[in-house]
């Protein structure tokens, strides 16, 4: 008993812990903690696992996820927040966490590859951005005494604050869509929400969004046309497209925004 102590104490000098940095959120239920191993892609199984392996080069230890930090412009992605069996906190990265699963792990991490793809992207919106707006060409002497015609400036949308804290919706079903997962290479079944409105002064009318068919929405067997009522937090992410799906699962319309985690949902009578 006392030689296990002894190599815990030691596995736990030779770990790097990041703690998180304050609050992090935590698992409702039972419901929502499988449904959050399934979007991560650490486990869809029935009984939701665990316990899951943290591994270093030369030793592994035992970790369980207590909860998740939120991150990015919209606070779309997840940091995992892990408890080891000394009782340390540390986040990490759910594709980590899920390539130590594997017994191959070794190899250039899911992460790493995800961080270039990220980092691409960025270089590609500050490209985009620079092809948007090119430099003025100079002008031959020739052609600036001709007489331009202008076009008018297409006048911008204004852009929506969204509240960062939870907020209450009024909406109404539009149609179930999937959505590729990238984390488990997996369809995931969505709800499309129309004439969304944050009730607030002033109202703020968001037009589509959607959110997970989690197993709480589907206790109410939702239909198009139902109108709901729920509390939940809204982020900036757009509906992705599922992938080799039907097309009664495609959505016609561009989605730009996720409803996250909808509770105290209120079922009312059906769009006439």
């Amino acid at each position: 008993m006392m030689a296990i102590e002894h190599e815990q104490l030691e596995r736990s000098g030779l770990t790097r812990y990041v703690p998180p940095k304050g609050d992090f959120e935590g698992f409702r239920d039972e419901d929502h903690y499988r449904e959050k191993l399934k979007e991560w892609g650490l486990s869809s199984a029935k009984e939701a696992k665990r316990e899951f392996l943290f591994k270093e080069r030369n030793y592994q230890r035992v970790v369980k996820i207590k909860g998740f930090e939120t991150y990015g412009k919209s606070e779309e992605f997840n940091t995992l927040v892990i408890e080891f069996q000394d009782g340390n906190l540390s986040c990490i990265h759910p594709a980590f966490l899920k390539e130590m699963q594997a017994s191959s792990f070794g190899k250039e991490s899911m992460l790493q590859v995800e961080e270039k793809d990220f980092s691409t992207a960025e270089q590609s919106a500050v490209t985009q951005g620079k092809e948007d707006t090119p430099e003025p060409k100079p002008v031959a002497k020739s052609e600036s005494k001709k007489t331009k015609a202008t076009k008018p400036k297409k006048e911008k949308e204004p852009k929506i604050e969204l509240p960062a804290e939870k907020v209450h919706f009024t909406a109404s079903v539009k149609q179930f869509a999937l959505t590729y997962n990238p984390f488990n290479e997996e369809n995931d079944e969505v709800v499309v929400l129309e004439n969304v409105q944050i009730i607030q002064e002033p109202p703020i009318e968001l037009g589509l969004a959607w959110c997970s068919h989690s197993k709480t929405l589907k206790k109410f067997e939702l239909a198009p046309g139902d109108m709901l009522e729920f509390d939940g937090k809204v982020a900036k992410k757009k509906l992705a497209k599922g992938k080799d799906v039907e097309e009664e699962f495609l959505v016609d319309a561009a989605v730009l925004y996720k409803v996250n985690n909808p509770s105290k949902i209120v079922k009312k009578d059906k769009q006439q």
